[in-house]
């Protein structure tokens, strides 16, 4: 049990953030667990409004141990996310740096969101191989995750891998005037709700030992980007299309092609996140939103990234 009594805890990293918050919620609502929100700057609008919801939220910050030991204290479970493109190359060590500290707590459960490590399958290839970046690495926030998974216990953790969120398609700004510019032709993307990344971690939880020492691959549709586009198309009654990648034309935009490339030459990417799977997304969380459920739901702002 954690401290707040007859629920036990979960500590959750980046309870403000996109994968965080949707764990807390979900925690929130289904009522089985206590969440402890953990996040840099508890007196922003997002901490404050869980607070106002009952949560516990404390200050954790992966630059300062002092702050792991409030962050994980009487918790049964820990949520770990880190985000790549605010630590880049510290991104590994943070992770093995709050391994250690949910060991030393006594965490009985820690869910590890990582990915693939895109290095013995580039290796392998004899062409079509991109350039390394920060000189060992193809896909950085792939492989600084990965790099990271021997440090967590295996037999208390489990590695939770993700897909794209849907909502890039709206927030960063992945379709333009409508067109999705990518390198992927006719192999399938995995996507998946951001709310449901959070549903299908407490489906890890609440399944007690069962992960406990095992990957799972969690989406909510495996389609190719022209289906994905046609999708948007019907539920908002815009134009959108895809396109052959042409160059993303900003700065670090090499990791990202990089991912992308990653995507198309690896087609077991996809396989191992189908839904339906053994260890899917559909047996964490029954509700797991299609990519034509998402949009339907989204397509008011969807359709602002639709075709003029």
């Amino acid at each position: 049990m954690g401290r707040s009594g007859t629920k036990p805890l979960i500590s959750v990293v980046g309870a403000t953030g996109a994968q965080g918050s949707g764990l807390v919620h979900a925690i929130i609502a289904d009522g089985t667990f206590t969440a402890r929100a953990l996040t840099r700057d508890p007196s922003k609008p997002s901490a404050f409004a869980l607070k106002d919801a009952g949560v516990e939220v404390v200050a954790f910050d992966f630059n300062k141990p002092e702050t792991y030991r409030a962050a994980l204290s009487g918790a049964h479970g820990a949520f770990v996310v880190t985000n790549f493109y605010e630590a880049f190359a510290k991104e590994t060590q943070q992770a093995k740096d709050i391994a250690a500290a949910c060991e030393a707590a006594g965490v009985a459960h820690v869910i590890w969101s990582t990915l693939e490590d895109t290095r013995p399958f580039f290796d392998a290839q004899t062409s079509d191989v991109p350039p390394k970046l920060q000189d060992t690495m193809y896909v950085p926030h792939f492989d600084g995750k990965a790099e990271a998974n021997a440090s967590f216990p295996a037999a208390k953790t489990t590695l939770f891998h993700t897909s794209m969120y849907l909502e890039n398609l709206i927030k960063f700004g992945m379709c333009k005037d409508g067109v999705m510019a990518c390198p992927m032709g006719n192999t399938p993307l995995s996507v998946i709700a951001v709310d449901d990344i959070g549903r299908c971690a407490l489906g890890v939880f609440k399944a007690g030992d069962e992960y406990k020492g095992k990957s799972v691959f969690v989406a909510g549709d495996v389609l190719t980007v022209a289906d994905l586009m046609a999708v948007c198309a019907k539920a908002t009654g815009k134009k959108f299309s895809y396109a052959a990648y042409a160059g993303f034309g900003f700065p670090g935009a090499e990791e990202l092609a990089n991912m992308f490339h990653y995507y198309k030459c690896d087609v077991a990417f996809g396989a191992r996140r189908n839904p339906d799977g053994p260890h899917g997304a559909k047996a964490l969380y029954h509700g797991i939103q299609s990519a034509a459920v998402w949009a339907e739901a989204n397509k008011e702002q969807l359709a602002k990234c639709g075709a003029p």
